[in-house]
């Protein structure tokens, strides 16, 4: 009669704890991705009036990011890659690492999860073994290996935290154009793995063990749409790369991808309800992080303002004076993309240089312009290679930038063509003011990245290259502090006839 008394007394509670494993959970994901390194609010350049509102920075996303933990409890932070590469802080080193600050920043915002970009590789891969070493968080990268397939420094292909109930598996991919992207040397030993292949093997493997499975990438969104047509037993793809605002997810096979933009403008939330292993209910969205100049102060603004101001006395000299906006564009007259050209024919005292126009990575607004501004304008950590072109090799070049649209221009050529028929005839094609001479040899110059692209770039493998010791920030350094003053014009170097 115990028993059954005893029965009769937990055969609810055994009900109602069965419905409570069984209903559905709710679960808040927050991501960025391309942060480059935009600790600071900066400008909103997409807004017209002057002056333009403050956007971004650590000190804000923390504040959002804490808001939204307050109302919503346990929620999983991810980072899709590129933190790396755009402000000066990464030229510092912490905790043994070069822009380590970057990382610990992070640590402060309690990140649970990244995976790294091309960017992070920047300065070396030992660099990033380094700044995998400052992260408090796992670094997630399964693609990314030896030539034996074995992974590097702390790096795992994937890792599972449970938020709010939920279980969930994490899967690191970066882009398998890598080679294309970052400067060779600094991928000696590297090899990247298929992406598709990868996740669906840790995707497999994961299926069975969470309630949720997660492909974190830095490879783009039309990558990741690609890939979503492809694989199964995933549910999002968290991305970076493309800087792409998807301001609400797109919906592909079933998976659903985010993307929050760049530099710390936004921060994507993705809400999701799982139930039985599958997403049921979704909602995703952008916050733009407005610069809010009275947050309270905290341990992490404190530790921002100290880097902040290392910068500002490195970095605030007033190197010459714009008259007009620097502007990039991609219409091959863009007076800035032709001053960081020149600046770097100059600096090698060669007859041609070659400049990829998606290498110069801001604009700059008339008036005064800083050291600072110089180094946004070309952050990467690019050296000066000198190599020999005929005439004709150089002419071929011109030419696969106009069928190609190669993404390049030029500093010590003129060019005018026109079509005739089928062919691409030059009307006009000077180096350094003097008519072509196919027999001649002409120096060429570009950046070490250029040149480990020099087959996309200019249509053929160069040989022979010289790598010199000078950065191509330095080049545009010197070139401005020379002019002190600057007055940009639109010139089209290799032009179409009218």
């Amino acid at each position: 009669m115990r028993h059954t008394r005893t029965l009769r007394f937990l055969l609810p509670l055994l009900l109602f704890t069965v419905s409570l494993v069984a209903q559905p959970k709710q679960l808040v994901i927050l991501h960025t991705n391309d942060i480059h390194s935009s600790f600071v609010p900066h400008e909103a350049a997409w807004i017209k009036e002057n002056p333009k509102p403050m956007v971004g920075g650590f000190n804000e996303l923390s504040f959002v990011v804490d808001s939204i933990r307050k109302v919503n409890g346990e929620v999983l932070l991810l980072d899709a890659g590129d933190i790396m590469t755009g402000n000066p802080i990464t030229d510092y080193t912490y905790d043994g690492a070069e822009g380590g600050a970057v990382v610990e920043m992070m640590n402060r915002i309690r990140y649970d999860v990244w995976c790294p970009g091309n960017h992070d590789l920047d300065i070396s891969l030992a660099n990033l073994g380094k700044l995998t070493a400052v992260a408090k968080f796992p670094t997630v990268c399964a693609n990314l290996q030896d030539e034996h397939g074995s992974l590097f420094f702390k790096n795992k292909p994937y890792t599972i935290i449970t938020r709010n109930g939920v279980k969930i598996g994490i899967i690191g991919i970066i882009s398998q154009e890598l080679y294309s992207l970052v400067n060779q040397n600094n991928l000696v030993g590297v090899k990247v793995a298929s992406p598709v292949e990868t996740v669906q093997k840790y995707a497999n493997e994961l299926r069975a063990q969470v309630d949720l499975v997660i492909a974190l990438t830095h490879q783009g969104v039309d990558e990741d749409v690609d890939m979503a047509k492809q694989i199964h037993n995933v549910d999002i793809i968290v991305g970076g790369h493309s800087h792409t605002r998807l301001k609400a997810p797109r919906t592909v096979n079933g998976i659903l991808i985010v993307q929050a933009g760049s530099n710390c403008e936004n921060l994507g939330v993705l809400e999701v309800t799982v139930d039985h292993q599958a997403i049921t209910k979704s909602n995703g969205q952008l916050l733009q992080l407005w610069y809010t100049s009275n947050r309270p102060v905290t341990g992490l603004s404190k530790f921002i303002d100290s880097f902040e101001k290392k910068i500002d006395a490195d970095y605030s000299e007033v190197i010459a004076t714009l008259t007009a906006d620097w502007k990039r564009g991609e219409n091959g007259g863009s007076p800035l993309i032709n001053f960081v050209a020149d600046a770097q024919r100059e600096a090698a005292m060669a007859d041609v240089g070659y400049i990829n126009v998606h290498g110069v990575r801001k604009d700059v607004s008339a008036g005064k312009i800083t050291k600072r501004d110089l180094f946004e304008v070309m952050p990467f950590r690019n050296v000066l290679v000198t190599f020999q072109l005929t005439g004709a090799q150089l002419k071929a070049s011109v030419l696969n930038s106009i069928q190609n649209h190669a993404g390049i221009q030029l500093s010590g050529v003129k060019c005018i063509w026109k079509n005739e028929g089928d062919a691409i005839v030059f009307t006009t094609f000077l180096v350094g003011g003097k008519p072509l001479d196919e027999q001649k040899t002409y120096i060429a110059v570009a950046s070490d990245y250029f040149m480990g692209e020099a087959k996309r770039y200019v249509g053929f493998d160069v040989p022979n290259k010289i790598f010199s010791n000078t950065t191509l920030f330095s080049a545009i350094l010197n070139k401005a502090r020379a002019m002190k003053t600057i007055d940009p014009k639109e010139e089209f170097r290799i032009e179409q006839a009218r």
